[in-house]
């Protein structure tokens, strides 16, 4: 069955870093786009970032662009989120999901989540 298990959350400063994983199995990783998304106490799911299934374009949402890069290694049946200068704001879990098919920021276009990993952002 797919599973997506996402790693590499933690508490962190303000301006600093962290790398998110998510190993991924059960279905052809490389013929799928992939998304983060992320939960903020009290929020509705947010999309952060998406990449097509060979890797090509990325797509990210405002609040984030310039700040983090989303990339995936097909050998290996992972994606990745890095994230640089971090903001309080940026406080949420975090969740990696399949794409049905295409890199899209629409959360229903998602059908399979991870279980997701805390980021927190301390001032």
């Amino acid at each position: 069955q797919v599973q997506l298990v996402e790693s590499g959350g933690g508490l962190v400063q303000a301006g600093g870093s962290l790398r998110l994983s998510c190993a991924a199995s059960g279905f052809t990783f490389s013929n799928y786009a992939m998304g983060w998304f992320r939960q903020a106490p009290g929020k509705g799911r947010e999309f952060v970032a998406a990449i097509t299934y060979r890797g090509d374009n990325t797509y990210y949402a405002d609040s984030v662009k310039g700040r983090f890069t989303v990339s995936r290694d097909n050998a290996k049946n992972m994606v990745y989120l890095q994230m640089n200068s971090l903001k309080p704001e940026d406080t949420a879990v975090y969740y990696c999901a399949k794409s049905r098919s295409t890199a899209t920021m629409r959360a229903g276009e998602y059908n399979y989540w991870g279980q997701g990993t805390q980021v927190t952002v301390s001032s």
